[in-house]
Order: structure tokens, then C-alpha cells, then sequence
């Protein structure tokens, strides 16, 4: 049978890096919310580690989960899988009012899938999201996290065109604007100098022409020797003009000693960095020329900060970075590459603007809104 909703609280769901700045905000704006409902949270432990507890928890002041699943890493069914299994008792000890996840992470829909097969609502933030992509595991996670939920919060009006699509009712979607945002504006201030984060890196001085900052991860892009090397060598020809600065991901270093293509990379004026905490991305992002990235984080930061981003992959969920915001998505294709590297260079790169609602207070007006349903329901 399922578990009764429990009033009192609503239980927010945080996995992975990509997460861990979209409930930041949410766990502040309901700490600070006078309203009898709380939130609890609930760590599965997709990702961590003690150095990134400190680069993300720390930093980003989120406070200690409540409930700490410790998963820990696996291919995506097996994760899944294990984040379910644990998850399952943590609802039959206490129901929620609402079960909050956010993204597209296998957290995600792990919990959604737990939580609407025990009767408990489920919350989606950051819904409607689509790349047209279905090779990409985080597409899937999140198509059938939205079929799922109760009530979803959209990053983007046009979002809710793509819910309606696929058949969910317009009084369940609510368009309240980005929770990444209200993070990297209420943390500007405590950016780390990019002076400071090259220092502790070795480096003396910054370029006097400035620098490029590089982000890849996605497995499209790493995974593929072929496609690691064409990226590799256009990186590198960018940086004979413009020095380049790449924390480099622990599963993207694996993919290029095991391809053979770590004496390449060290042949180009690239800087490689260990990972870095947030605050210190903050920093190096604000003040690059250009950002070149396969996430889909960054491509909202970057719109966010007025800095150019050319996004490495063939499509994006996000494309009111593209229509709004700075951010131009070429592919893998080394002669798109350039020629958008040569545009952003000479011209300075697209002006942008920054979406509707990317305005910090986004969390808000979802524990507003969370708080109003709840009470509906009862």
C-alpha cells in the first residue's frame, strides 16, 4: 500500500555536482521561510568525495543532508538501481509532503520513480528542458522525470511548450526562472581571483591577452579516442593565440592517458588544473575571453556573466542561452570550431543578454509556490 503524505516537510533530493548548485538557494529559501512547512535533505551520494564535500557543501553553505545514502559510483542501472533500493525506506520511516529533485541526474529520476509509486508528490525544478537528444542518458532522466512529477518549475517560458508536447497539463508547470543563477549571484562576491586560483596552480602571472577557459566531461566527446584527439588538436591550435586554462574532470584525464593523447595535450600552451571548487570557477569564468565547455551548467553561467561561450556538442537543452544569451553551440567540427573562435576574437562575441527571471530570486518563488500547493492539497 502506499505511504500517507505527511505534512511538515518536503524532502529536497541532491546527488551529483550539477545538483549541487540548484538547491543551494532552495535550502536557503526555505530555511528562511516562516511557513510550517520545512525541508529536510537527503544526500544520495552519486558523487562524493571529501575534497568536492568541501569545493561544493562548504563553499555553496548547503547544509549537512539530513539522510546520506552513499551510493557511490556505477553505470547508470546499477546506480539507479542502488539510489532506489536505499530510498525506498527512507520514505516507509517518513513520508514527505512532497518529494523535491532537481536536473537530470540518475538521483533524479531514481527518487521521482521511488516517490510517485509510493503515492508521495513529486516536485521537479528545472523541468521541460530538452536537447532532442535521446542518446544522451540525461535526456531520458529528464522526459520521464517530468511524466512523473506533480509539479514542475521551469527555467525558461518556452519549456513549458515542450511539457505540453508531451501531454502535461499547463496548471501543473510554472515558469519561476533559473536556481543556477540565484546561486552564481549570490556567491559574484565571493568569486576567487583567477590571479589567485593560477598561483596556486603554478602559474606566476596571468596572459597579458587574457585566456580561455575549458570545461569536457560529456561522453560523447571523451569516451570516443577519435573525437578526444580532433578536440584535443583544435584546443591546441586555439591556444597558440589565446592560452588556454582546463580543469581537467578525473573520467576526462582517465579517457586521455588511456587513449594515448596525454603527451599531445602537453604539447599545446593548455593549462591543465586539478578540479576546482565553485567559487574558484566563479572566478576563472567571470574573467576569461571565452569559455569553450560541453555543459550545460556553464552555458547558463556564462549567459548569466556576459562572457562568450562556444558549446562543443551538436545540440543543447538549453537554447535560450543561444537565442538570449551568449552562447553559440558549433559541435565537434574543428573548422566551426575556429571560425567561431576567429568571430569571437575579432568581434568580441555575441552581446547576449540575460533571460527573463534570471533575476537571484528563483528559489523563492518556489518555496512560495511548493508552500501554496501543500497547503491546496490539504
Amino acid at each position: 500500500m502506499p505511504a500517507p503524505a505527511a505534512a511538515g516537510h518536503v524532502l529536497c533530493i541532491v546527488g551529483a555536482r550539477p545538483n549541487f548548485m540548484k538547491i543551494a538557494p532552495i535550502m536557503r529559501a526555505f530555511a528562511r521561510d516562516s511557513s510550517a512547512l520545512s525541508a529536510r535533505l537527503l544526500h544520495t551520494g552519486q558523487h562524493y568525495d571529501a575534497a568536492m564535500k568541501h569545493a561544493f557543501f562548504d563553499q555553496l553553505h548547503i547544509p549537512e543532508p539530513d539522510i546520506d545514502l552513499g551510493v557511490g559510483s556505477g553505470s547508470h542501472a546499477q546506480q539507479t538501481a542502488d539510489i532506489m533500493k536505499r530510498f525506498e525506506p527512507v520514505l516507509d520511516d517518513t513520508p514527505p509532503a512532497a518529494v523535491l529533485v532537481v536536473g537530470d541526474v540518475n538521483s533524479t529520476i531514481a527518487c521521482a520513480l521511488v516517490a510517485v509509486k509510493k503515492g508521495i508528490p513529486v516536485i521537479h525544478v528545472e523541468a521541460g528542458l530538452r536537447s532532442g537528444d535521446r542518446q544522451m542518458p540525461e535526456e531520458i532522466n529528464r522526459i520521464l522525470t517530468d511524466q512523473l512529477s506533480d509539479l514542475l518549475f521551469t527555467t525558461e517560458a518556452e519549456a513549458e511548450d515542450n511539457l505540453a508536447r508531451e501531454g502535461i497539463a499547463r496548471d501543473r508547470v510554472h515558469f519561476v526562472g533559473n536556481v543556477m543563477i540565484d546561486t552564481l549571484l549570490y556567491n559574484l562576491e565571493f568569486a576567487v581571483p583567477a590571479v589567485t586560483t593560477l598561483a596556486a596552480a603554478g602559474m606566476e602571472s596571468m596572459p597579458p591577452e587574457g585566456y580561455g577557459l575549458v570545461t569536457l566531461h560529456r561522453p560523447s566527446n571523451v569516451d570516443d579516442p577519435v573525437v578526444l584527439e580532433r578536440l584535443l588538436r583544435v584546443l591546441g591550435r586555439i591556444s597558440e593565440r589565446t592560452p588556454l586554462l582546463f580543469p581537467i574532470h578525473p573520467r576526462t584525464s582517465a579517457r586521455i592517458a588511456e587513449a594515448g593523447l596525454s603527451e599531445l595535450l602537453g604539447s599545446f600552451a593548455i593549462k591543465t588544473l586539478p578540479p576546482q571548487g565553485y567559487l574558484e570557477m566563479l572566478g576563472l569564468m567571470r574573467e576569461a575571453r571565452l569559455v569553450l565547455t560541453d555543459s550545460g551548467g556553464i552555458q547558463e553561467e556564462t549567459t548569466a556573466l556576459g562572457v562568450s561561450c562556444i558549446t562543443l556538442r551538436e545540440n543543447t537543452e538549453r537554447p535560450i542561452t543561444v537565442e538570449q544569451g551568449t552562447n553559440t553551440v558549433v559541435g565537434t567540427d574543428p573548422v566551426k570550431i575556429l571560425a567561431c573562435y576567429e568571430a569571437v576574437i575579432s568581434g568580441g562575441g555575441k552581446p547576449g543578454r540575460v533571460p527573463e527571471l534570471w533575476d537571484g530570486k528563483a528559489a523563492q518563488r518556489i518555496v512560495d509556490s511548493v508552500n501554496a500547493w501543500v497547503a491546496g492539497r490539504e
